[in-house]
This record gives structure tokens, sequence and C-alpha cells, in this order.
């Protein structure tokens, strides 16, 4: 059984103790989060209409923080003496997936 759930503005493909990594949550390292589900395939039954999703729920608990690879970035104007480096590590955040659960 997986389910397709929105975290952090993708869609990703999970199963039960699946490690995924989504943007940075709010919430302690243990505590669990619940993600929406937009699809469901349970062998060979598809769910995909809203009102049988709403009773679906996606469990997952967290792991810890991550951070994404660091990204350079350099502004340059020619001929004015203008240089600027910055950089950036997206933070993110780890958790797996514990349950698959038909609610209602």
């Amino acid at each position: 059984m997986y389910a397709i759930v929105r975290a952090g503005g993708r869609q990703e493909k999970v199963a039960v103790d699946d490690v995924l990594t989504v943007d940075k949550l709010a919430g302690e390292v243990g505590s669990t989060v619940t993600f929406p589900a937009v699809l469901v395939v349970d062998g060979d039954d598809v769910v995909s209409s809203a009102a049988a999703l709403a009773g679906y729920q996606v469990t997952a608990e967290i792991l810890g923080a991550a951070k994404g690879p660091k990204i350079n970035i350099m502004h340059y104007r020619n001929k004015t003496g203008y240089k600027r480096r910055m950089g950036h590590r997206q933070p993110y955040t780890e958790v797996k997936i514990t349950g698959i659960k038909a609610g209602k």
C-alpha cells in the first residue's frame, strides 16, 4: 500500500517505513505529523476522489533536521567594481512514515 501526499508544496510517493525529506516543519524530534493524501493505492484499488480521501490519514514521525546542498550566488556588474558573493542552504526535516490508515 502506498499513498501520494502533499508535503512542502510538492507531492511525494510514500509507503510505510519510508524516510522522507520535506521542507522544514515546526515540531520536535519524535513528535507526530499528518500529511493530506492526494491519492491512495491499495493493491488493485485506487482511491482518488476527494470525498473518499477525506477519511485517509498519513502519519509520520519527525526524525530530525537536515540541510540541503550549499548554493553559491554571485552578483557581478561589469566595469563598476561591484562584486557580491552569497550562499544558501535550505533547511529540511526528515520524517519517517509510520502509517497509512483509512479513518472514518
